[in-house]
This record gives C-alpha cells, sequence and structure tokens, in this order.
C-alpha cells in the first residue's frame, strides 16, 4: 500500500513532477493518420499540456501549445498552411519549431515576430498512429514494436477518454485474477439481466471463468511478463511458459493488441486499442484508410457500458476515483503484481535521478527494427473460433471480415502466419 505522498509522487504527471519527468522520456500516440486526414488541426491533452497537432500543407506534422502566444485563443482551430499554423483569430503564423512566421497586422518592418517563439515539440508517423515526444532532446527513437511494422495485416484503432489516473489502467493489467471475476461471474451476470445471453460473451466467459491456482510475474527487458495456471491447466501451457507481457510504462500487450494508457494528465487517459488482424493466405488485405472508432465508456444514461471486456475494465478503473486512494487499500497475496509495478516504477524514477535512462528508450536503430513481442494467445485460433469480438472492442469494423475470411480457410492455414508476418522484417531484437 502507498501513503498519501508515495501516491501522489507516483501519479501525478504534470511538468515538473517525479512521474512527469519519467513520462516525457516516451513517446505516445495522441492521434490516428485517418484522423488528420478528415481534418489536419486536433486538440491534443498530454501530459498535463494542452497542445494542437497539424499536418501543413506540405505534409509535415507540427505539434506546439494549443494556446496562440498573442491573445491565448487556441490554435487547435487554426488554419494550416504551407509553413505551418496561421491562428484564426489575428492570423499570426508559427512553424512546426514553435517560430511566428508572420503577424499580418503588425506595421511593415516590424520584427516583433523574430521575437516571439511558442512551445514545439516532436512528432512522428509510425502504423497509422501519430506519437508525439515532450521529453529532453536528443529524442529517443519512436520504438518499432512488431505490430506496428508488420507488413501484409489488417489494422484498426478503437478510441476512448477514460476519467481517471493512467495508473489504475496499468495496475489493472498486473492483476491476472480480476479476470475470472470481472470478465467472468460479473460478466455472466450482466449477460442474465439481459433478454438472453449474447455468443460472443458466452464464450468469453467460457474461458476466463476457471479458478486461477496460481499467478507469477517477472521483468524481462521491456517491462512484466505476467503468468497463470488454471484449474485444468499446467505450467506447460503457454499461459505460464510464455506468459502475458506488458510493456513499460504504459502498454498491454492482448494477442495482436495493443491497449496504449495514454496520461493526458493527472485524471484522465487516452486509451488507444490498436488491433492487427493477420489474413488467411491468399487474401490481400489492403488498407488506403486504416478504421478508427470510438469506443464509448458509458451509455446515454451515464452508467458505464459493462456487456464486453474493455468497457468492465473501463468501468473498474473509472469507479476507483479520479486518483485512487492507494493509502485506503488492503492488498492482498493476488495483488503481488500491482506492488512490483509500483517498484518498477519507483526503480526507474531512481535511474532517471541518477542521470541514466529508463527502460524502452531506445537510441540504436540496430535495435530497433522490429521489436517482436512473444505472447500466449493465437489471434488465428481465436479468429477460427469467432472469438475476436469476446475480449475487447466489439465495435471494430473489421471483426466479421476478419472472422468470416478465417472460418472459410482451410483447416491447415495459417500455422505459420505469425512467423510469416514477423519474417517480413528484415532484423528484429529479441
Amino acid at each position: 500500500m502507498l501513503n498519501v505522498e508515495e501516491n501522489e509522487r507516483l501519479t501525478r504527471v504534470g511538468p515538473g513532477t517525479p512521474m512527469g519527468t519519467l513520462l516525457r522520456r516516451y513517446w505516445y500516440p495522441v492521434a490516428t493518420t485517418t484522423e488528420l486526414d478528415d481534418n489536419p488541426v486536433k486538440a491534443v491533452r498530454l501530459l498535463g499540456e494542452s497542445l494542437a497537432l497539424f499536418r501543413d500543407r506540405k505534409g509535415r506534422l507540427g505539434l506546439i501549445n494549443e494556446r496562440c502566444p498573442h491573445r491565448r485563443v487556441s490554435l487547435a482551430y487554426g488554419i494550416p498552411e504551407e509553413e505551418g499554423l496561421r491562428c484564426c483569430y489575428h492570423g499570426w503564423m508559427f512553424d512546426r519549431t514553435g517560430r511566428c512566421l508572420e503577424m499580418p497586422s503588425e506595421p511593415p518592418g516590424s520584427t516583433f515576430k523574430d521575437r516571439v517563439r511558442t512551445t514545439a515539440y516532436p512528432v512522428a508517423e509510425l502504423g497509422g498512429l501519430v506519437f508525439a515526444y515532450l521529453g529532453p532532446e536528443p529524442a529517443p527513437l519512436v520504438p518499432r514494436w512488431d505490430l506496428l511494422v508488420m507488413e501484409g495485416v489488417w489494422r484498426d484503432i478503437g478510441l476512448s477518454v477514460i476519467p481517471c489516473n493512467w495508473m489504475q489502467c496499468m495496475e489493472n493489467s498486473l492483476d491476472p485474477v480480476h479476470t475470472e471475476w470481472l470478465h467472468g461471474r460479473y460478466y455472466n451476470y450482466v449477460m442474465s439481466r439481459k433478454a438472453g445471453k449474447d455468443a460472443s460473451g458466452q464464450r468469453m466467459v467460457s474461458r476466463v471463468i476457471t479458478h486461477h491456482l496460481e499467478i507469477g510475474f517477472d521483468v524481462f527487458e521491456h517491462g512484466i511478463i505476467k503468468r497463470r495456471v488454471r484449474e485444468g491447466g499446467s505450467k506447460d501451457d503457454a499461459a505460464w511458459r510464455i506468459g502475458h507481457p506488458i510493456l513499460f510504462p504504459n502498454i498491454l500487450r492482448v494477442g495482436w493488441t495493443f491497449q496504449f494508457r495514454v496520461p493526458m494528465d493527472d485524471t484522465h487517459t487516452g486509451h488507444v486499442m490498436y488491433q492487427v488482424y493477420p489474413p488467411p493466405p491468399g487474401a490481400k488485405p489492403t488498407q488506403e484508410r486504416i478504421p478508427v472508432y470510438e469506443i464509448p465508456v458509458k451509455d446515454e444514461r451515464g452508467g458505464h457500458v459493462t456487456d464486453f471486456v474493455l468497457g468492465q475494465d473501463m468501468m473498474a478503473w473509472s469507479t476507483q476515483g479520479p486518483i485512487a486512494d492507494r493509502d485506503l487499500e488492503r492488498l492482498g497475496e493476488t495483488d503481488q503484481g500491482v506492488i512490483l509495478f509500483r517498484r518498477l516504477l519507483r526503480e526507474q524514477l531512481a535511474i532517471i535521478d541518477a542521470g541514466g535512462e529508463p527502460m524502452n528508450v531506445f537510441r540504436d536503430p540496430e535495435k530497433n527494427t522490429f521489436i517482436s513481442i512473444p505472447v500466449e494467445y493465437s489471434l488465428i485460433a481465436a479468429a477460427r473460433r469467432r472469438q475476436l469480438s469476446t475480449g475487447q472492442a466489439p465495435w471494430s469494423p473489421l471483426l466479421d471480415v476478419v472472422e468470416e475470411a478465417w472460418a472459410n480457410a482451410p483447416e491447415d492455414a495459417g500455422a505459420g502466419a505469425r512467423e510469416e508476418a514477423r519474417a517480413q522484417a528484415p532484423a528484429r531484437t529479441r
């Protein structure tokens, strides 16, 4: 359990805070390329800062302070032009580095614009996402996690804003035992209150409701591996032998899905559900646009939507409060993963306090070509059983397409699909 002071230290993410200083060493997805195709300017909230993301008319990305230095009007309503973003209020224009290029109402010959700058941060595109970095220069490389750089796959992206601190989302991922209750018994109860059980929900309950006999956790080079043995299983099963990875500091890997938990500020978390689907042999997936869709947190009456797994998780995260009162917790034996994650946060804070770099900061291009993360869960098997929608986001526009393609594929198709997808990258780290 954490006292009030330590809870503050680990949860506050704004500029100058200990955790904010650590988290600024990482890149975060703040938009999708599809969103910017539809509207080239977007308001972004990240690590307690309000920013304006834009693509200028030359196709270049910029990320600057949302408030115009002139009269503090939001640049999220700015006009993208050839060289930058122009404020809608009086026409001041800023480039990607934060320089003021034009002040149309100032007298001819004025050098005022040369003395005005605004905050600007690096941005980069990868895998259909736009990443931002708010930390010290030089910026590290954007991690080329396997799912972001695989070729010949389908992708879609689900977005939500969760009204709570990012740590609540991550600690949930270090708590294997909650699955048999929240996603098993509670999910069963939710379905019992509806007109009838839906098939995908029932398949999910059947898969996770079995009691845990043993759980285990190991720190590895990219974060923490959690392991489990359920009744009827053994340590020979993939769930223990390979385990389930959490990538430090803010990513859960579930099968061929990343869940990015983006710390917007102390009490709001952006959630990015990044799903990758391998096609069966013979299919040639093409995507001019990656589908982007909203995953609802609450229904029209203001209650949490809890008839799918991620919705159940979002309810559990949010109802702990904007920032959980960890000094009031009573932790038990099954909370060892939560305790380990908090310890790892402290260790990484100590590393940067000593002038070092925390884990998962990549600077060597040779080690950042294709970062492969082994997982215990077979997406191909799930697709064949039409189980893709049971665990995460049933609003995905691709689920039916992918499940139908695999359901109709030959029985021996897909035996080496994951290895084939991985092999499309010429180099990778292990």
